[in-house]
């Protein structure tokens, strides 16, 4: 297929899961949508198993991956990102305790390898994924087996993000018709009118700041130091992107949001977004059937672990339940659908721009950290352990 029209198809089932969302209000994700709507077309015919990679998005991904990581270190300035030690421990306890359980539960009943190929996946999205994948193929393992952290990353987003829509649309109704979120909003205000007080170690003049075409190759030479830097330290380019950005944004060397003062944020999340969708395009039916019990056990207990650990963690922090539990469901799916969520929450429940800016100041922060940590850090950690022990 032309690449032009494979790439309008993508989109148009990305649209499709946008108009979805907007008119139900943010109770059905547009994420959850494009990907069965996807999955439900290819399985039938009408779109062929090659869509993706005909569309060229992947290769939009593989360019603008880490300057996107990069980016989303602008979104929170590093006074923020310290206030949310919080989101870090509620993390990873919940992904401390699903692995736990896994091993514990799945591994008598369905074999070792079974809940190895599980657990990286469910507490690790795409990055373990492919590490525990390999690790799997070079043990030698059955192919029904290498299959599962596919099936698992591709089903796992099914009760997660329903769950994480409700759980947040909860906490915001409360903090909307409470009228704490009104005080919330003034205490932030002030704050980043202290902070702009503050100056940086550098300044960069507004007419670069404005011209879009520097922001973009401002945000392109992050994501190519993250990659170079990559290959001797053996730390994963998007954790070193998105530490660059962090650091930048402090010093003053990149301005805050940058991909989206360069136009290019609605591309690269198109990229991303199409990468989630790859792994439920080109698995066959008859893998996902022979694998659907294990894979769902390892759901159940997966999802399980991580509401209980979420939900202690929360507790021993004096935190909001709703809030904390949402940032300990963000390892089951991580960016870009922690994102996506907060925003269509906020976007549903608000009365205006005002309560809307508040509501992602209050909920956008941890979400985004909890989704760093589980999917960045944590899926590092969790794989290699993983195929070490393999």
């Amino acid at each position: 297929m032309e690449g032009i029209y494979a790439a309008a198809i993508v989109l148009g089932f990305i649209a499709l899961g946008e108009l979805v969302s907007i008119w139900s209000k943010a109770r059905i994700p547009s994420l959850l949508v494009a990907m069965l709507s996807i999955f439900i077309f290819a399985k039938i015919g009408i779109v062929p198993d090659t869509i993706i990679d005909d569309s060229m998005l992947a290769q939009v991904y593989t360019i603008l991956v880490a300057p996107l990581l990069f980016h989303m270190g602008t979104l929170i300035p590093l006074r923020v990102m310290l206030k949310q030690w919080r989101s870090v421990v509620i993390a990873l306890a919940g992904m401390a305790v699903a692995v736990g359980l896994i091993f514990l539960i799945i591994a008598p009943i369905f074999g070792f390898e079974a809940s190895v190929a599980g657990a990286g996946p469910l507490a690790g999205g795409i990055v373990a994924t492919s590490l525990t994948t390999e690790g799997l193929t070079a043990s030698g393992a059955a192919s029904a087996i290498i299959v599962l952290p596919a099936l698992v990353l591709m089903l796992q987003s099914l009760p997660s993000m329903p769950l994480t829509n409700y759980l947040l649309r909860r906490y915001a109704r409360k903090l909307r018709d409470s009228g704490e979120l009104h005080e919330l909003a003034a205490a932030h205000h002030a704050e980043e009118e202290n902070a702009a007080t503050k100056k940086k170690l550098v300044t960069l003049p507004v007419f670069l700041v404005d011209n879009q075409l520097f922001m973009l190759f401002l945000i392109l030479v992050g994501g190519s130091i993250a990659t170079l830097l990559a290959v001797p330290t053996h730390i994963p380019s998007s954790i070193l992107a998105l530490i660059l950005g962090i650091a930048a944004t402090a010093i003053g060397l990149s301005p805050d949001k940058a991909m989206e003062r360069s136009n290019s944020f609605g591309i690269a999340m198109s990229g991303v977004i199409a990468i989630v969708m790859a792994p439920l395009v080109t698995a066959s039916v008859q893998d996902v059937i022979n694998a659907f019990l294990p894979t769902i056990s390892i759901l159940i207990i997966g999802i399980i672990g991580i509401l209980g650990g979420g939900y202690i963690a929360t507790k021993l922090l004096r935190w909001k339940a709703p809030l904390g539990m949402s940032v300990a469901l963000t390892a089951m799916y991580g960016f870009p659908a922690d994102y996506l969520l907060t925003n269509e929450v906020a976007r549903s429940l608000a009365r205006d721009d005002d309560e809307k800016e508040a509501l992602l100041n209050v909920m956008l922060p941890p979400m985004l950290v909890g989704g760093f940590t589980s999917v960045s850090s944590g899926s590092v950690i969790i794989a290699s352990v993983l195929v070490g022990i393999l």
